[in-house]
């Protein structure tokens, strides 16, 4: 486990707990340098087709949004950077507000079929596509509209999660997937029936 992230959210207070329930706390060491994304992280991330990241406003409140696009919408610029395009939506501007004041982020990846997850902790920055169109080309989707801003994350841990209480879920095209040769079968079946011949 990449020791960076436990470095950061095993706080004193989150020791105290363990300690309350558990009758001792985990012994954390200091890592010098945040955590490198591996192969596995980053064939994980470029098969997403939506994440969850989380900001902190400047009243303290954490605050949860979805982000969604074509599986690999969230680029994996590095071991340590990741990059996504973010476009038209209804204008409140909090996330974004948010990184202006705080660029500390958080990033929840679902994998629900195979029952995985994966954290990410990073600093975020929002570059405004108007001042910097260079960096718009290899991650515009023409098709979802304009894009507004760019949102670069530079990496500093990460942590896989335990499978135990995730609930499998599937979207419309994995359901398709496994259900089309059924259908199939089924059509080439009531063509015998109707034409035994």
């Amino acid at each position: 486990m990449p020791g960076k992230f436990l470095e950061r959210t095993v706080t004193d207070a989150v020791r105290r707990t363990q300690e309350h329930y558990f009758g001792h706390a985990q012994t954390i060491r200091p890592h010098p340098r945040g955590d490198s994304l591996t192969d596995e992280e980053i064939q994980f991330i470029q098969s997403r087709d939506s994440f969850y990241m989380a900001t902190v406003s400047e009243t303290g409140w954490p605050y949860v949004q979805h982000r969604g696009g074509a599986a690999g919408f969230l680029r994996v610029v590095s071991s340590t950077q990741l990059v996504f395009a973010d476009y038209k939506g209804n204008r409140q501007l909090l996330s974004t507000g948010n990184i202006a004041a705080n660029d500390r982020v958080a990033l929840f990846l679902m994998d629900y079929p195979r029952r995985e997850r994966l954290k990410i902790l990073g600093h975020a920055s929002v570059k405004d596509t108007r001042e910097h169109p260079e960096l718009l080309m290899p991650l515009a989707e023409p098709e979802r509209g304009v894009v507004e801003r760019l949102f670069l994350i530079e990496v500093v841990s990460f942590d896989w999660n335990c499978p135990k209480y995730i609930t499998p879920r599937y979207t419309a095209s994995e359901v398709e997937q496994v259900v089309a040769p059924l259908r199939q079968r089924i059509a080439e079946l009531e063509a015998q029936i109707i034409n035994p011949n």
